[in-house]
């Protein structure tokens, strides 16, 4: 069976509370409910890890080279600060999915840059958490071939 690795990262737990204006009301775990149900659609078991600690989430990501056909990765605020992370995407070298719930264009300057876009299948801002469940469709079609 193949299966996806869901990480998101600082501060998403936070969804439904944080900045409703900006991220909305859903929380972390209708995100993990909506791509859990996608990807049952498509027979793909998901993992999924959140935490606020870098190194959590960089050895979730080395793990996953073990078990897992492709990532799904909101990075939060590491998007425009870890090396680190874009290091483990590219030492696993499985498919991933960048995903934003805002749209990070349209907000400060500093959030413009990205050290994982450049390593991504695709990049999905701006779509709320629907973007997720667009990320379970691309990367299931993808790994069909």
């Amino acid at each position: 069976m193949k299966r996806i690795l869901l990480v998101n990262g600082p501060n998403i737990n936070l969804l439904g509370t944080r900045e409703p204006e900006i991220y909305g009301g859903d929380t972390l775990q209708d995100i993990e409910r909506l791509v859990i149900r996608a990807a049952k659609e498509y027979g793909i078991d998901v993992r999924t890890v959140q935490s606020n600690h870098e190194g959590v989430l960089l050895d979730a990501i080395h793990e996953a080279r073990h078990d897992c056909s492709a990532i799904i990765i909101n990075p939060a605020g590491l998007t425009h600060t870890s090396v680190a992370l874009r290091d483990a995407l590219a030492g696993v070298a499985l498919p991933f999915a960048e995903i934003h719930v805002s749209n990070v264009f349209a907000r400060e300057e500093f959030r413009h840059h990205s050290y994982v876009s450049p390593l991504a299948e695709f990049v999905i801002t701006g779509a709320g958490i629907q973007g997720y469940e667009f990320a379970v469709r691309r990367l299931a079609a993808l790994l069909a071939r």
